[in-house]
């Protein structure tokens, strides 16, 4: 009878604490879907083309391109890296049907994205700027802010993992080689008027936020194309 008891208080107070956890998880959800910077696609018929080279995967000869204006340090950036962005890679670059350019656009809210946006570039002289794209932001819980003031010891470690140079990356990266570069991408991507991050411009029309393969396949079919209706995934920009 005690136990009895017991195992019925004990059930109350599981499934009491389970529905909290449920309710929150229903508000987070409701904030990130409505505050400022939520995933969203417009169209914009001035948009102007880039005046910087950014870094490109896939073919000149590609119809439509693919454009995105990244943060290392930004979560929704690194969850289309991880999730999305394979699949774009595979059915839309490697298939010839788009092209994709990458934008580095470092926010000052983040304190270690430029050295994360430097390593890259710097591994990009020995030709390595993807995988060390892919390694950041697989890796983007290890040398975030929060995590470390240092992190260039964890950039070192991953310029070793695929495969370069990291003498010749360390005199880049010491150096710096490459701000004006990085400068340069975040004044055409203010010139844009470009406001969190990710964003991406496929012909002409803007989508905010993480956006799903769904979405940017779309996005190429109508700038392939017929114009359509495009209704974006429920993606949170990472600002």
């Amino acid at each position: 009878m005690v136990k009895a008891k017991r195992r019925t208080r004990d059930n109350r107070k599981f499934y009491t604490t389970l529905a909290g956890i449920a309710i929150v998880g229903v508000a987070v959800i409701a904030y990130a879907a409505t505050r400022p910077g939520a995933s969203s696609v417009t169209t914009n018929p001035d948009i102007p083309p880039g005046s910087v080279e950014g870094y490109v995967m896939g073919s000149p000869d590609a119809p439509v391109e693919i454009v995105e204006y990244a943060d290392f340090e930004c979560p929704g950036c690194a969850q289309f890296a991880i999730v999305t962005e394979p699949q774009v890679r595979e059915l839309l670059v490697a298939t010839g049907k788009a092209r994709f350019r990458f934008f580095d656009f470092p926010l000052n809210i983040h304190r270690n994205t430029r050295a994360a946006h430097l390593a890259a570039a710097c591994a990009n002289d020995q030709g390595k700027f993807w995988e060390m794209h892919d390694r950041i932001f697989q890796g983007q819980d290890s040398w975030r802010s929060e995590r470390t003031r240092n992190p260039k010891r964890i950039f070192e470690g991953y310029a070793r993992q695929i495969g370069i140079d990291t003498g010749t990356w360390e005199s880049c990266y010491d150096d710096r080689r490459h701000e004006a570069r990085i400068d340069a991408s975040v004044a055409d991507g203010i010139r844009r008027q470009i406001q969190s991050t990710p964003t991406f411009i496929v012909g002409n029309t803007r989508a905010v936020g993480a956006q799903g393969y769904d979405v940017l396949k779309a996005l190429v079919d109508a700038a392939s194309g017929p114009r359509r209706t495009i209704t974006p995934d429920t993606g949170t920009a990472g600002r």
